[in-house]
């Protein structure tokens, strides 16, 4: 096969990054025009690398100024949709800047500036959106913490970032609950070392919070009608340069304590547009729907920053994939604001396709404006892309792998690809199974682990359709991460320790001949069978593809003869009439005929649920844990912050110990580590 397009342009970002780079930051107004695109760093320290130095620019002014003054002011940049609580709402880019100009003067009135942060609390409303983009008018990094956190989890942001200021909510809305933000922001304010002097609550009617002005609780409503009469409205803006950080994205740390991912202006600014135009096809005026939370990365990329930069309308929205009011809500929002790309989690469609498996809500919809669907947080499997490809009338379904520290898509099937001169290029086919090929800026391989030998420290890069270590060569691209915030240590020590000169990803997978890139598992949820590595998800991508198989998840279980072995978990569609143990010898046969005896599987059990976050992910590393014994009995079981509901724990360890697996850590086969490429079982589901 002759290098693709994309390739082509990918080669050229790695080779070539001023002239590529440069052609995207061009679309951008900045108010210093930067010296050099990228100024490389010294052998000896490999991460002190600039992207676009000198240059001065404001991400506020971008995403909304610019295209008012274009004469865009009257369309849409919001629209909002809460089914749970009945409220609609359509907010132009000139209502929106006057909005953010007035919560910047009110985040300003109380001596917030440039270097500051602001933590913000809030549910899926647009006071949440209008919060951020008022921090990065003024300069001021923002820490957006996810919206349901329990206390504990607050207290570790505040203590680490250090606000000056806080911006909450009084409630979040869930189906069937009212989450009360304010109070749990209250108790993480009493255990935190760092007391902020304010907190500006947005009161909601559904949950009213009691506010106490000796506390330094202020009412946002009053705030905001209190900068308005005084005109201190900021209307101006506040350039920074391109390496400032415009805001703090925690993520999971292996030590219990959150890592702040540092995301800078300009790098930020750069590459999210070019993601939405490269991988998105997406152009000014069209309607975004990305079914995240603005507490996560996708939602801070592609609800909040890359829709507004690209001048496009983006849907903000507060409710479920299903029981908002069914499994058609999200081909409602679709027809109602004739969406052209929806952006999802396959968790989230696996579940809309167990309540609708015929797909006879869908069908109720007119889905004709959307141009593709777009799936990224868990392994896409080929069932789930066939049935929502026959969904939205054949128009592509793109899988794609990026991470909060990427802070944009590594691969994807790019189907507006553009080159370092603005040209578009045809669109790579969508190979099912992978995750695209790697996006210009991300120079992809495959590892094997480092080894110490005669010669020194070595490590192998492996070819074509061999399993490993998923890396990414140094240097990164432009919107992903220089740093943690207040941990440079742990910064390289999670990241760049282990393999030197790459950045660690921590998956593990394989590129094919082709290169597209196939992600397999995190690399702590490799199998050692019979003396061979396997990954999890090369079993989990089988299963998923049994037509009366929603969800699935596969761990290893200890075995004394074989090292370990692997069991699967399986959550049945709605209205399957095969029964389960048939279902059962049908999946442990799929796996014989696609992976062969090596694989040593035989252990499938039908479950109810399985654990999520609140994003869709499954938590494997929680299962083995309670299968390993640890339980919220013994508290040993250390809960997840972001799971999505902590009663499916013990309805797992009640069914796990029924079938006697409890106590089975999953650990025997961890003699020999090594990768040994030969030994490798795992494939691409498309090559098999």
């Amino acid at each position: 096969m002759e290098p693709h397009q994309q390739s082509i342009a990918q080669q050229i970002s790695i080779h070539d990054p001023d002239t590529y780079w440069h052609h995207f930051a061009s679309l951008l107004h900045w108010d210093v025009p930067y010296s050099k695109v990228l100024t490389p760093a010294p052998p000896s320290s490999p991460m002190d690398y600039t992207w676009f130095k000198d240059g001065k620019l404001n991400t506020c002014f971008n995403a909304i100024d610019r295209h008012v003054l274009q004469g865009r002011g009257q369309q849409v940049a919001i629209y909002y949709d809460s089914p749970v609580s009945k409220e609609k709402r359509a907010i132009t880019f000139k209502e929106l800047l006057n909005q953010v100009q007035t919560c910047a003067g009110l985040i300003a009135s109380h001596g917030v500036k440039k270097g500051d942060l602001v933590l913000i609390y809030m549910p899926m409303v647009p006071e949440a959106l209008v919060s951020m983009l008022a921090c990065a008018r003024l300069g001021v990094t923002h820490s957006v913490v996810f919206g349901g956190f329990a206390p504990l989890e607050i207290k570790k942001r505040i203590d680490d970032s250090k606000p000056k200021l806080i911006i909450g909510g009084s409630c979040g809305i869930e189906v069937n609950r009212i989450v009360p933000y304010k109070a749990m922001l209250d108790q993480a304010i009493d255990m935190s070392d760092h007391k902020p002097a304010y907190r500006v609550i947005f009161q909601r009617e559904a949950g009213r919070a009691v506010l106490d002005p000796a506390r330094g609780d202020l009412d946002w409503h009053d705030e905001m009608q209190r900068i308005r009469l005084a005109g201190k409205q900021f209307k101006e803006y506040v350039p920074v340069e391109s390496q400032h950080p415009l805001y703090i994205l925690y993520t999971s740390g292996t030590t219990g304590l959150p890592k702040g991912v540092v995301r800078d202006n300009g790098g930020h600014a750069t590459q999210t547009m070019a993601s939405m135009i490269n991988l998105f096809g997406s152009k000014p005026g069209d309607v975004m729907f990305c079914a995240s939370d603005v507490g996560w990365v996708v939602g801070h990329s592609f609800i909040c920053y890359g829709p507004l930069l690209m001048g496009c309308s983006t849907v903000l929205y507060e409710g479920k994939p299903i029981g908002t009011p069914d499994a058609g809500a999200f081909f409602r929002i679709i027809q109602e604001y004739k969406v052209n790309t929806f952006f999802t989690a396959p968790t989230a469609l696996r579940a809309v396709r167990r309540e609708d498996p015929h797909a006879k809500l869908s069908a109720q919809y007119d889905l004709r404006s959307l141009t593709g669907l777009f799936l990224a947080g868990e392994r896409s499997d080929k069932g789930t892309i066939d049935h929502f490809r026959h969904v939205i009338g054949g128009k592509p379904v793109v899988d794609n792998y990026w991470s909060t520290e990427s802070g944009s898509p590594v691969t994807g099937a790019c189907q507006g690809l553009e080159d370092a001169h603005g040209t578009k290029v045809t669109p790579i086919a969508v190979r099912d199974g992978s995750a695209g090929m790697p996006l210009p800026g991300y120079d992809v391989r495959v590892l094997t682990e480092p080894e110490d030998s005669a010669t020194g420290y070595r490590i192998t890069e492996l070819g074509p359709n061999n399993f490993g270590n998923l890396v990414i060569k140094l240097p990164l691209p432009p919107s992903a991460l220089h740093t943690l915030w207040n941990n440079p240590s742990g910064f390289h020590k999670s990241y760049l320790s282990r393999f030197p000169g790459y950045y660690d990803t921590g998956d593990a997978g394989i590129i094919d001949e082709d290169g597209y890139v196939h992600i397999m598992s995190r690399t702590d949820d490799i199998m050692q069978v019979a003396g061979h590595r396997m990954s999890t998800g090369s079993v989990e991508q089988i299963l998923a593809e049994h037509p009366a198989v929603s969800e699935c998840c596969v761990v290893p279980l200890s075995d004394k003869l074989k090292g370990q072995v692997p069991m699967g978990l399986i959550v049945l569609k709605s209205g399957v009439t095969e029964s389960e143990e048939e279902i059962k010898k049908q999946v442990t046969q799929m796996v014989r005929n696609n992976l062969g005896a090596i694989a040593n599987y035989n252990q499938t059990y039908v479950v109810h649920r399985l654990p999520k976050t609140r994003s869709g992910k499954i938590l494997r590393r929680t299962i083995r844990d309670i299968i390993a014994g640890k339980s919220l009995e013994n508290k040993q079981l250390v809960v997840p912050a972001t799971i999505e509901d902590v009663t499916v724990l013990n309805e797992l360890e009640e069914v796990m110990r029924k079938l006697g697996l409890v106590g089975n850590d999953g650990e025997g086969g961890k003699e020999d580590d090594t990768v040994k490429p030969k030994d490798v079982v795992d494939a691409p589901r498309a090559k098999l």
